[in-house]
């Protein structure tokens, strides 16, 4: 068969891009992904869910687009050519590795027609804006192949690589899908929490156990031949932790995943700041050396999978009983079930005061669910935060000249999809995080305009803010008043941000305190 052109593909993200209606974009992709070769499925389905983005900044991309030359007589690209491309791409390392993907870039560009050239710009800066999010890929793998949607979705949870899936699903039906399941050395998407805005709110739960909240990294674990750490954006970070390795080499069981958060302790054993933990993780080298200036503790809180058992089915109960079982009581999150919200309170103050975040709640009777965010789980804080991606920035003015700074915050629009520019800031960083940012942000460009830089929304933040309030300023009508940041999430992508929806919710509920008080 045939090898399907890459134009092919970049006429289906025009034609996806061009039509809002859901159900049309779902139809058009179906009909797509169903005359593709096995082998093309994957990387088609990687490509349209703009999987491309592989850290090539605006200037790399701009660089290879001037100096490209138009390749002779090296026919149409297809598919798997663009992918192959982009794989080295991806690759490239070392010293020279940038001047490489350059290279690589201008000779794939010389080979495009402009429509296919548009896509694999956007689709290595993460702009794909043709309104397809996993969502929407994953019911238009259900129509083309006609299984139920739901069972996909759930198949997904546990095996979180649509492209892998799709691939199973359309070249072998419906006994394929055996092949999709949890294993070891394949991380799951985490569970996520929903914000409690009160400790009272924790009694909708039912019968609930508190756990510290600690201010550090979210890992999970997996043994079976070896010990591999996987960070909260799925990417495995073992080198870097030797002696989270060491103690996870402690729990008393051959096969496991376990998950835990990571956290930078002084020599007091007190919490440290986020960004000093953000030193370590994930680094590559002189591992040693920050070893013996920066200390971390491992805090487990859950376990999803033992001895060949999965576990998330499993009510949270009889998972943190299972876990107690084989991990030593000095690597478990402190924890407790309260008799009431009086001690559920005491417990609140006893984190604080030990220089956590907060507590997190969490329902007996909860079963783990990957990569969701449910009301089973609850975390509750001692300020209101909200995680935010820097769109853009802008040059500062006297100490803070020569840095970006004054940024511009938005989060997350779900119904439209892109993001909602909420605020700007330039509140709570040192002058070292205003030049490393300045640096980062530069990679990221897109343009720029009077004394404005705007970027690949990529950088999150968290901010803290004063209040929500409305406001014409914004096209979407919500300004956050004072923000500050808090930290910045290397631990976290733009798509982990903050939604519009909550944004509202939480204004809502400002209003609604205000009117009770």
């Amino acid at each position: 068969m045939a090898e399907t052109p890459f134009r092919d593909l970049a006429e289906v993200c025009e034609k996806v891009a061009s039509t809002p209606k859901k159900l049309k974009k779902i139809s058009l992709l179906a009909a797509f992904l169903k005359r593709l070769d096995e082998d093309e499925i994957s990387p088609a389905v990687d490509f349209l869910l703009g999987k491309g983005s592989m850290d090539v900044g605006y200037v790399t991309v701009r660089t290879a687009e001037e100096g490209r030359q138009r390749a002779l007589d090296e026919g149409p690209l297809s598919i798997m050519m663009v992918n192959k491309i982009f794989r080295e791409m991806a690759h490239a390392r070392g010293k020279s590795s940038r001047k490489k993907r350059e290279n690589l870039l201008q000779g794939l560009l010389g080979r495009c027609e402009a429509l296919e050239r548009k896509y694999i710009m956007r689709s290595l800066l993460g702009e794909m804006r043709i309104g397809v999010s996993e969502g929407i890929l994953l019911e238009a793998v259900a129509e083309a192949s006609g299984m139920e949607a739901s069972l996909l979705r759930k198949k997904l949870m546990f095996f979180p690589d649509l492209g892998y899936l799709a691939r199973v699903v359309l070249s072998e039906g419906r006994p394929g899908l055996s092949k999709i399941s949890l294993q070891l050395y394949t991380p799951l998407k985490p569970m996520l929490a929903e914000m409690a805005h009160d400790i009272t709110e924790l009694s909708a739960l039912g019968g609930y156990a508190l756990e510290y909240k600690y201010d550090g990294a979210r890992i999970q674990i997996h043994r079976g031949e070896g010990i591999k750490i996987f960070s909260r954006r799925l990417k495995e970070v073992t080198e870097s932790l030797p002696e989270i390795v060491e103690l996870a080499a402690k729990i008393r069981a051959p096969e496991y995943i376990v998950e835990g958060e990571v956290v930078a302790v002084d020599k007091r054993g007190k919490p440290m700041p986020f960004q000093d933990l953000m030193r370590r993780f994930g680094r590559r080298h002189g591992v040693g050396e920050m070893k013996e200036k920066l200390s971390l503790k491992l805090y487990l809180f859950d376990v999803l999978y033992l001895n060949d058992a999965v576990l998330v089915d499993e009510p949270y109960s009889k998972r943190w009983s299972i876990l107690e079982k084989i991990a030593p009581g000095d690597i478990l999150a402190k924890r407790i079930v309260p008799k009431d919200l009086g001690e559920a309170e005491r417990f609140m103050e006893e984190a604080l005061a030990e220089g956590h975040e907060g507590i997190m709640a969490k329902a007996l009777d909860s079963p783990y669910l990957p990569g969701k965010r449910g009301k089973k789980w609850l975390k509750v804080k001692k300020s209101e935060t909200l995680d935010v991606v820097i769109v853009g920035a802008e040059w500062g003015h006297g100490r803070r000249r020569g840095w970006l700074s004054n940024y511009h915050l938005a989060v997350r629009d779900t119904s439209k999809g892109g993001y909602a520019m909420v605020g700007k800031t330039f509140k709570g960083l040192t002058d070292e995080e205003f030049e490393e940012i300045t640096k980062e942000l530069l990679e990221l460009k897109l343009s720029e305009t009077r004394g404005t830089v705007f970027v690949k929304p990529k950088l999150v933040v968290e901010v803290a803010f004063d209040e929500i309030q409305k406001s014409p300023r914004y096209p979407y009508g919500y300004a956050l008043r004072f923000a500050r940041i808090k930290r910045i999430r290397r631990d976290r992508r733009a798509e982990d941000a903050d939604t519009l929806e909550r944004l509202s919710r939480l204004f809502k509920m400002q209003i609604r305190s205000r009117q009770e008080t």
